[in-house]
């Protein structure tokens, strides 16, 4: 059973208007088998949570403590964050000019396993993998995310799910910019590496539209920095037919 723990979370990113708190005492924990999903408004702090968790550089902890497993997260570099068995999908996966997506993958499942795996192998798995999210084959030739669109950008970052096999996903807006077919086909594959590995899964989004697909245990909604609700699926519908702003002072506007 593997345990993300996030105590008393607060975060910090530094502006032009200098020192600002982005994330204002954050609790939350992810176990295996679990999906939870993150949903707010915009400026809410989900994707500090998100690049924070995975040890982004831009964001400061003032306050709390991430584990998994026991283990302080805060204090692993980010490559030992996703040897741990941490992964994150981002919102805007970026290019890499130079770099093959064979060739990107396969690097990045000899660091987290030790060992390379073997090219036979590795090979069917990449195919098969690309044959489920409904990837041309030429892909694996191409520069990872380069000419990509942006349905193709998120089928990639879940061919790299199912392959490297992580202990936690955290899916950062995976649904924007997807149509209905592929939004179909990228919740298909985040299902299929749940149900093959178990994984615990934290989903950040606005919109219930991927709930449909990638079904809740628990629905967390984030304002101003924190959680403020916390529920089932039913929390989910709730938001869909009422929005946040019972969340918001009347005079606010509705990203704040």
């Amino acid at each position: 059973m593997t345990v993300l723990e996030i105590k008393d979370l607060h975060v910090t990113v530094e502006t032009d208007e200098g020192t600002t708190p982005i994330l204002n005492g954050v609790t939350l924990t992810v176990r295996s088998g679990e999906t939870h999903a993150i949903m707010g408004p915009n400026g809410s702090g989900k994707s500090t949570l998100a690049s924070t968790i995975a040890g982004h550089p831009k964001y400061t902890v003032t306050g709390g403590s991430i584990t998994l497993d026991g283990e302080d997260v805060l204090e692993m570099a980010v490559d030992e964050r996703a040897r741990a068995g941490l992964f994150l999908a981002m919102q805007y996966p970026v290019e890499i000019p130079g770099v093959t997506v064979a060739n990107f993958l396969r690097t990045a499942k000899t660091a987290i396993d030790g060992d390379a795996p073997s090219i036979r192998q590795w090979t069917k798995d990449v195919k098969e993998g690309m044959a489920a999210l409904r990837m041309d084959p030429k892909f694996a030739q191409r520069n990872v995310n380069e000419g990509f669109s942006g349905g193709e950008k998120k089928r990639h970052e879940i061919l790299q799910l199912e392959l490297l096999k992580p202990k936690l996903a955290i899916l950062d807006e995976t649904d924007s910019g997807l149509d209905v077919d592929a939004l179909k086909i990228v919740s298909e594959g985040v299902n299929r590496a749940k149900a093959n590995t178990g994984l615990g899964v934290l989903l950040i989004t606005h919109y219930t539209r991927i709930l449909r697909y990638i079904k809740p245990d628990f629905v967390h909604v984030m304002v101003a920095g924190k959680v403020v609700e916390e529920g089932g699926p039913e929390l989910a519908e709730r938001l869909e037919a009422e929005g946040y702003a019972a969340y918001l002072p009347a005079d606010a506007p509705i990203e704040a």
